[in-house]
């Protein structure tokens, strides 16, 4: 049985949180403008269009915009399931490892499919006090493209999160 999917609204808000969270905190992150094409328990897909401000000056996406997809798909579990929470977690990647491996030369799909893993790890953290890290893989491929199911991109990012004091 496949796993259940959110629903339009419920990516439409958290394409508009993350939005938001980029306007606020990272504007470049809010410069590529991502969205969330997918959301289950197991599974994370953001999308960030090729245009004038993720292309480089060959045609195909810049790195920084990858990097970018890869952060987002990599942490938006990770951060959900913090916000559900009501505790306060931080949430940053320690280290972040990419193979580029084709030129991407449409819009971007990132997926993350560990996120029975993810809820895990966010459980065992918030029940401890200290900082603790997982390996988070990504995949990035061009949907719409030439080869859609050939990965364009591989990417390896340690979330590193620790449960802040109360105050």
């Amino acid at each position: 049985m496949a796993p259940k999917t959110a629903s339009r609204l419920t990516l439409l808000k958290e394409t508009l949180l993350l939005r938001f969270f980029g306007m606020a905190k990272i504007p470049l992150l809010y410069a590529c403008l991502p969205r969330v094409t997918e959301l289950s328990e197991e599974d994370c897909a953001i999308e960030i269009a090729l245009n004038r401000r993720t292309r480089n000056h060959l045609g195909s996406m810049y790195f920084g915009a990858l990097c970018i997809g890869a952060d987002c798909a990599g942490g938006l579990m990770a951060y959900r399931l913090i916000r559900q929470s009501g505790k306060k977690v931080s949430l940053v990647f320690k280290d972040f490892d990419a193979r580029f491996l084709k030129r991407p030369t449409g819009d971007v799909e990132f997926r993350c499919t560990q996120g029975l893993e993810i809820r895990e790890f966010v459980e065992r953290v918030l029940s401890g006090t200290e900082r603790q890290d997982m390996s988070v893989r990504i995949t990035a491929r061009v949907p719409r493209g030439e080869a859609p199911d050939e990965p364009v991109a591989e990417f390896t990012l340690t979330l590193s999160l620790k449960p802040q004091k109360a105050l």
